[in-house]
């Protein structure tokens, strides 16, 4: 399964007679019928291409001693996704890997275009009517839109839900020493943010996670009331994967979307390239980061596509610019394009209900284990943390042997510390499901998890 086969029957048989050949069994005649497959496989009807793939890859693995992947359950803003392989086949045609900067739209129409339909999608997703053409990855978005805030308003104080990503924010700490914004992060309390405990000025954004970076769903209305108060931009940095099955940044009232688009198509990749999600409202399109592609018509009156809204020159002015993002991340925002162009509206619904299916199914029997107990009493998404009765680093470790990637330790994700987490942080264990977890897999988990608190 690891490539799409584009071929029509029309194709095959065109194929067939060049080869001066009448069938597919005359293609494979000079194989010894010892190792030719007599019977069909063993694959059920109405499988999906996931599973499918797992059991491919179940019968490829009995060839080896020993299995090279391990079951992921590790998540923290990088999600083991199922990739499909059109995905694959068309993200990787040489139009596209190739493709440069498309400054030059009588060259680059064609991907300007998939570029095009990405903010559309994009634009769907976040419920916001204004996307770029990505940029470099979600910690980097965020900074934009707390940029775009302080163009906007003129004011430097940032108000950060604790909930978003550590590594978000401690990208956004980093960038406010060079920009002069007040970064106030806002705790937690059992796991949501506690907007009421704010008392600052000179608000620019209020910044809230949707889901947040313990996968807990939030409500959205006090952070929103926040930004109200004061006037300043609401930015959501959002799951996009949970807009399958939640309300959209744009329903929650945001100015502005961020997330991360890792999931759509691009695998971990040991942290990188990936992809960052950015939208915001028609009021802010002047001061929108990075690229924009628009739809608009030739000298002859045929559809065409161009960068617009802005020159490139506006991102090399320095002390006048509102951002000096001056690319994006093409590559990764086509395959982006092609996965949720091939899920649809019905595929993206089904990928996210297996995913918090999954992690509520494995979150209930946790519970049943002894020495693991909750983090919070909120509703999750796809993810959740839980409390072990030994060091999270430990207990991964321990699974690893097994090839299981038993998730991520939050002490480590939260840089040794996380005030949202009031005691024995390093016992904290953050745990995802995807629509590639089966449930023989989870099954599997519990018990090596069992094992593993015993030793």
């Amino acid at each position: 399964m690891a490539d799409y086969l584009p071929h029509t029957d029309d194709d095959v048989a065109s194929m067939l007679s060049f080869l001066g050949m009448a069938s597919l069994d005359d293609l494979f005649a000079h194989i010894p019928d010892a190792v030719r497959l007599s019977g069909g496989l063993e694959v059920e009807p109405g499988m999906s291409e996931p599973d499918v793939a797992a059991l491919f890859a179940r019968y490829t693995g009995a060839n080896a001693a020993k299995a090279t992947a391990m079951t992921c359950f590790a998540g923290g803003g990088a999600y083991d996704h199922e990739v499909p392989a059109v995905v694959k086949m068309l993200a990787n045609r040489s139009e596209f890997v190739t493709a440069y900067t498309p400054y030059q739209p009588e060259v680059a129409q064609g991907v300007l275009q998939a570029v095009f339909e990405y903010q559309t999608l994009v634009a769907r997703l976040s419920g916001l009517p204004v996307p770029n053409a990505s940029l470099y990855d979600a910690a980097t978005a965020l900074v934009e839109a707390l940029n775009m805030a302080h163009g906007a308003t003129g004011r430097q104080t940032m108000v950060i839900s604790s909930g978003v990503h550590p590594h978000w924010r401690q990208v956004a700490r980093t960038f406010a020493r060079g920009t002069g914004h007040r970064i106030v992060e806002v705790p937690l309390r059992d796991g949501v943010t506690d907007w009421q405990s704010v008392d600052v000025t000179d608000v620019a954004a209020v910044v809230a996670a949707y889901p947040n970076y313990l996968g807990i769903v939030e409500d959205l209305s006090g952070a929103k009331a926040l930004a109200v108060e004061h006037e300043a931009l609401f930015v959501v940095g959002g799951d996009p994967v949970a807009a399958g099955v939640l309300k959209t940044a744009g329903q929650w009232g945001a100015d502005v979307f961020v997330g991360e688009g890792q999931a759509f198509g691009t695998p971990l990749s040991f942290g990188g390239p990936y992809l960052g999600l950015f939208a915001c409202s028609e009021a802010q399109v002047r001061r929108l980061p990075g690229r924009i592609v628009g739809e608009t018509v030739d000298s002859s009156g045929r559809r065409a596509f161009v960068t617009t809204l802005r020159a490139r020159e506006q991102d090399i002015r320095r002390e006048k610019a509102t951002s000096n993002v001056c690319t994006n991340q093409t590559l990764m925002a086509v395959t982006a394009a092609i996965q949720l162009g091939w899920l649809g509206t019905q595929g993206l619904r089904e990928v996210a209900t297996r995913c918090a299916q999954g992690a509520h199914y494995l979150y209930d029997e946790l519970m049943g284990v002894d020495g693991v107990s909750a983090v919070s009493s909120q509703p999750f998404f796809r993810e959740f943390a839980v409390r072990l009765s030994r060091r999270a680093d430990e207990v991964i470790s321990s699974m690893a042997e097994s090839d299981v990637l038993a998730g991520l330790s939050v002490a480590t994700l939260a840089g040794g510390d996380d005030p949202s987490i009031e005691d024995g942080i390093e016992n904290v264990l953050l745990v995802a499901v995807t629509e590639r977890r089966t449930k023989e897999e989870i099954d599997r988990y519990v018990e090596l998890l069992k094992e593993a608190l015993k030793r």
